[in-house]
């Protein structure tokens, strides 16, 4: 039903009965298996709400293939990535990159100043590096900055095995992913782990039933990155499954490293 309901969506924007308002010198992207409009606002650096006025989108419904006009952006890709701390604000972070505070407003399509622990922002400004270090946990070497496609599909995958748990429990479950990625048993980065295919099956039920396609929760995009910046309350389990739907020996066989709400986490 929602693929034919874009479908349509899709129709009627092509015969204008959406007014889509001109946008000079806009780029034009075309949408991928798994992208939503959160992660391709973030990829262009522009706000999401600009995104769809753009495109005279009421909702977050698009369809693999559909073209979208992407409005100028000050933020030219190049530069770096920083996810905002406790304590933080614009003008501290344009301290410790060296730019201003205006321009990273720009990059992220801000309309003000507020900020808040977690959000990842764009910090324009080919070769920037942070001026202090930023403490986390280690996952190994193994492990590499995520791109902010990273983010948006790790709190896809979360909103889709853990929308109903407890916080914990969705940070957990991005843990796993990332714990993965440590393991010689599993792919070495995050959209490999949530994509692996092996024996007719793949590892996440959400991939198999499309359900990883559904925009991410606001408390799903912060638990991935609380998992991305080092929290884990499975204390790197590798599995998890509904502990009252799931009857497989194979998983209830392996060491249990905790249960949170309806959620077993297993090594």
């Amino acid at each position: 039903m929602i693929f034919v309901f874009r479908l349509l969506v899709g129709f009627l924007l092509l015969l204008g009965v959406y007014a889509v308002p001109a946008i000079a010198d806009a780029a034009v992207h075309d949408v991928l298996p798994g992208e939503s409009l959160y992660s391709i606002s973030l990829d262009y650096g522009i706000s999401l709400d600009s995104l769809k006025e753009a495109n005279g989108i009421q909702d977050s419904l698009i369809y693999p293939g559909q073209q979208l006009n992407i409005p100028e952006s000050n933020y030219s890709g190049e530069g770096s990535y920083y996810t905002v701390r406790e304590g933080d604000s614009l003008y501290s972070i344009s301290q410790m990159f060296g730019v201003g505070y205006q321009n990273i407003m720009q990059a992220n399509g801000l309309r003000d100043t507020m900020i808040y622990a977690g959000m990842v922002l764009a910090i324009p400004g080919a070769g920037a590096t942070v001026k202090k270090s930023v403490s986390g946990v280690s996952r190994g070497s193994n492990f590499r900055r995520p791109s902010l496609a990273d983010v948006d599909l790790l709190a896809r995958l979360i909103t889709a095995e853990a929308d109903g748990e407890p916080y914990a429990g969705k940070v957990a479950v991005g843990a796993v992913v990332l714990n993965r990625l440590n393991s010689d048993c599993f792919p070495k980065s995050i959209e490999d782990v949530i994509y692996q295919y092996n024996d007719g099956t793949y590892q996440f039920e959400p991939v198999m039933n499309g359900w990883i396609d559904n925009p991410a929760s606001f408390q799903s995009i912060q638990a991935a990155k609380d998992a991305l910046s080092g929290v884990d309350p499975t204390n790197g389990a590798l599995y998890f499954f509904a502990g009252n739907k799931v009857n497989n020996n194979w998983l209830w066989s392996r060491p249990v490293s905790t249960v949170i709400g309806n959620v077993v986490f297993t090594y």
